[in-house]
């Protein structure tokens, strides 16, 4: 008789805090679509987390709304991927102020996302914005998952998950699972295309350097045409990070929606200039997200799907999530209910 070996669980989540960019996709949408054959994914609309910002509420209503829909045109399936908004699921909230309690102030204060968003926010710096890896934290390891899909400017969060986990281990014995960061080769870290040396961001207010999921073609080319090259007089389509990292930077996008090695792209513009270069990208990136656009847009016009999906994905979370939940009450000595 053929043994069933379980599948490693998988989860993720990213804040409707903005629209979705090219960046939010091949960095980690399009990565999660790939592994749900091989892993238990557990995907979510981070909507707790939005509002550590301002926001506006019908604006964070609808956006996570499209978030779902494109998660869904993007390839994640809700039959083989649980999607859920995480406000829906209360014990990501509760688990996450239990960890306020195993989380040290110099750890937190240590955050590099908090000291940015801090310098970027200097009139609300709340206690949501200082206690947001607690919360991560316990977005986490409520699921016990074996691996989380993070960019580079995550890992310090998901490391802060381990010491936290680890503190609570140490404390009550073997209660939550350590998981791993997955970080995917290429594609982690889409730069945005006005400046290669940060990432292209969905939260920020600057549309010059980003590629939304919805664009239009034109808008697209638009951006692709104006994105910043190098100042350097080689003019050669060649992947250098170090010293020409807008090229790399379209190198990257290129080789991540076609498929193509770095080598095959610097053979494929071989005596081409960048000039030539930047438009074939913006051309191969408008071809990869027309039927996603498209798809997205149908499916938010099906208001009462998308409720079937939020809600199935809700109650499937909140059953793997209690259970480490009630786990956690017991052993913090809180009475049962």
């Amino acid at each position: 008789m053929e043994e069933i070996v379980a599948k490693k669980r998988m989860l993720s989540g990213i804040k409707p805090s903005g629209d979705l960019t090219l960046g939010s996709y091949l960095g980690a949408v399009k990565n999660w679509a790939e592994r749900a054959d091989q892993y238990e994914c557990f995907y979510f609309m981070a909507d707790l987390h939005a509002i550590t910002v301002r926001q506006n509420p019908a604006d964070l209503r609808r956006r996570t709304l499209e978030q779902l829909a494109q998660y869904i045109a993007c390839g994640l399936d809700p039959e083989k991927n649980t999607l859920f908004i995480q406000s829906h699921v209360h014990q990501h909230a509760e688990l996450g102020w239990i960890l306020d309690c195993y989380s040290m102030f110099g750890e937190l204060s240590r955050m590099t996302q908090f000291k940015d968003k801090s310098a970027k926010n200097a009139d609300n710096i709340n206690a949501g914005l200082f206690t947001y890896p607690s919360l991560m934290a316990g977005d986490i390891l409520l699921y016990q998952p074996d691996l989380v899909p993070v960019g580079e400017d995550q890992k310090q969060h998901v490391e802060l998950t381990h010491v936290i986990a680890r503190r609570f281990n140490g404390i009550y014995g073997d209660v939550f699972k350590i998981p791993e960061p997955f970080v995917p080769k290429v594609g982690a870290r889409i730069m945005s295309l006005t400046n290669p040396l940060v990432k292209m961001s969905k939260s920020e207010n600057e549309d010059t350097g980003r590629v939304l999921l919805m664009d239009p073609p034109e808008v697209i080319m638009k951006q692709f045409k104006r994105a910043i090259t190098d100042s350097d007089t080689e003019n050669c389509v060649r992947y250098d990070k170090e010293n020409k990292p807008g090229v790399a930077n379209l190198m990257t996008i290129y080789s991540a929606v076609t498929g193509k090695t770095y080598e095959e792209i610097e053979n494929e513009f071989v005596g081409k200039g960048y000039g030539a270069f930047k438009p074939v990208v913006g051309e191969a990136v408008v071809e990869h997200l027309r039927p996603i656009r498209e798809e997205a847009n149908r499916l938010m016009k099906d208001k009462g799907y998308l409720e079937n999906v939020y809600r199935d994905g809700a109650q499937k979370a909140a059953y793997v999530a209690e259970k480490t939940l009630r786990k956690v009450y017991k052993k913090v000595g809180f009475v049962a209910k």
